[in-house]
């Protein structure tokens, strides 16, 4: 630990007989109201007593601690870390949005229905589908309601020995998690060497037990699947459906859109590809679409749209159920759409090559002295398999700490799985030159010193309040409480 840039917890700042406010006396009645006995907790909360300056220097002090893309450079490959600007905070910190109620009468949210309805034939048009469901708060819960609706289609039409989905061995580990979650057993498809999907591998597998089969289109690599027709093709042959990740749609922007490409149902991470703040398990938003001829499965509630023009509330007949109690993270989907209108056509049709420039760029800058598993240019993202140089012995996870040091967040390490030392880069399209000269020149210093000088990049990093623990005795006996820091 470094003490000199160490923050007291709020716990240890705590003194006896210290408090920030009280409220008055209650004196509305000569009863005042109590909480039933059984409801009551015996003794008092164990909570700091601290004095109001005391908890506003605290935590304006400690969120210096949190590294966020308003900060530093951000570049975790497959979560699209891009900046979220500031006129969407000021779009849901309105009135008129901030202080809605779900429940209100329809004829009094007109106007925040219509945003819903707005976006979802955005969304639509962008992905190449028929209709969306905003419902959905994370891109895994939208995984899940697609995979729903795929269950759904299939039992309406009573075919009922359709219990597998295949899933990519380079997919995200949500896919076959949400996979599992909705009745279905997984079957894994091999990757060629180049990390797209074996065709040979898909094929054998598919039968008439097969529901779907769930691809991410750039890969987690960061390549194109160039083979997408010949696969849906034999995917719908086979009576399945094609389901499309849609966390790396950001490269896709601009270029080809998923329904084009032959897939049935997909969702997208709003807080990825339309700039909505992502990270500490949200806010977040996962709208799935479909083609036509699966409306009718999406979740309930509906936004429907009258012959006046306006706008109401219903369930459907043969939706699978819900997956959210009113319409979805309102306020997500509201910056989602401010980042849309923003862009325009034009400019949104230049996000999927610049941040393809921008991947391709960092990478051609570094695979000199890290080793690039995978040949060839990439879209949004690319892997590295750790230093070409290993005979210093320092790993990705030492690079990875290094980078800390000098201010920039680290990519994802060791994934994919593929490979051992895996490095995931991703720069998005709203990084400057400047920016990703500045992380390549530190890039290429880390590498060098793994060479001169391992053990200092081992030791790293220096300039964070917690440095560098031992990994196996924080895993064996970790310490919980400010009380076990002390001892």
């Amino acid at each position: 630990m470094n003490k000199e840039l160490y923050s007291p917890l709020i716990f240890e700042l705590s003194r006896e007989g210290r408090s920030g406010y009280s409220l008055p006396e209650y004196h509305y009645s000569d009863k005042p109201f109590e909480l039933p006995a059984q409801f009551r907790r015996g003794d008092k909360p164990d909570l700091p007593q601290v004095d109001e300056p005391t908890v506003v220097r605290h935590y304006t002090n400690s969120s210096g601690n949190n590294f966020g893309v308003d900060s530093g450079f951000y570049p975790l490959g497959s979560c699209t870390m891009k900046y979220n600007p500031k006129v969407n905070e000021a779009m849901v910190g309105a009135a008129n949005v901030a202080d809605l109620h779900p429940a209100q009468p329809y004829d009094t949210v007109q106007g925040a229905l219509r945003i819903y309805r707005t976006l979802e034939k955005a969304l639509s048009e962008i992905g190449g589908m028929a209709e969306f469901t905003l419902n959905p708060f994370a891109g895994a819960h939208g995984e899940y309601t697609g995979l729903m609706v795929i269950r759904a289609y299939h039992q309406s039409r009573a075919d009922e020995a359709r219990k597998r989905v295949l899933v990519p061995d380079s997919a995200h580990g949500t896919n076959p998690a949400s996979a599992a979650m909705a009745g279905f057993e997984i079957v894994e498809i091999k990757s060629l060497a180049d990390g797209t999907v074996d065709v040979e591998d898909l094929k054998s597998k598919l039968d008439e037990t097969v529901a779907a089969l769930m691809m991410t289109n750039p890969n987690t690599m960061g390549m194109f699947e160039k083979n997408i027709p010949e696969i849906a093709a034999a995917v719908h042959a086979a009576g399945a459906l094609m389901y499309y990740d849609g966390a790396n749609l950001n490269p896709m922007l601009g270029v080809a859109r998923p329904g084009d490409m032959g897939f049935d149902v997909m969702h997208i991470n709003l807080h990825k590809t339309f700039s909505t703040p992502h990270g500490g398990g949200g806010p977040g938003a996962g709208p799935v679409g479909v083609r036509a001829g699966l409306e009718k499965f999406l979740p309930n509630p509906r936004v429907v749209e009258s012959a006046d023009g306006s706008l109401r509330v219903e369930d459907g007949e043969f939706a699978f159920g819900r997956v959210s109690a009113w319409l979805g993270n309102f306020t997500v989907l509201v910056k989602a759409l401010a980042y849309i209108l923003t862009m325009g056509p034009k400019y949104l049709a230049e996000v999927g090559p610049l941040s393809t420039l921008n991947a391709n760029y960092i990478m051609n800058s570094l695979n000199d002295l890290y080793l690039q598993p995978i040949a060839g240019p990439c879209k949004h993202e690319f892997v590295f398999d750790g230093l070409k140089d290993k005979s210093g012995g320092v790993t990705t996870l030492n690079v990875a700490k290094a980078l800390l040091d000098y201010g920039f967040h680290a990519p994802t390490i060791y994934f994919p799985l593929l490979f051992h030392e895996s490095l995931m880069i991703e720069p998005t399209e709203t990084e400057s030159r400047q920016t990703l000269d500045a992380f390549i020149d530190v890039m290429r210093k880390i590498a060098e010193e793994a060479k001169s000088d391992p053990d200092k990049i081992k030791g790293a990093p220096y300039t964070t309040p917690i440095s560098h623990p031992d990994e196996d005795e924080a895993a064996l006996t970790p310490l919980l409480t400010y009380r076990d820091l002390k001892k």
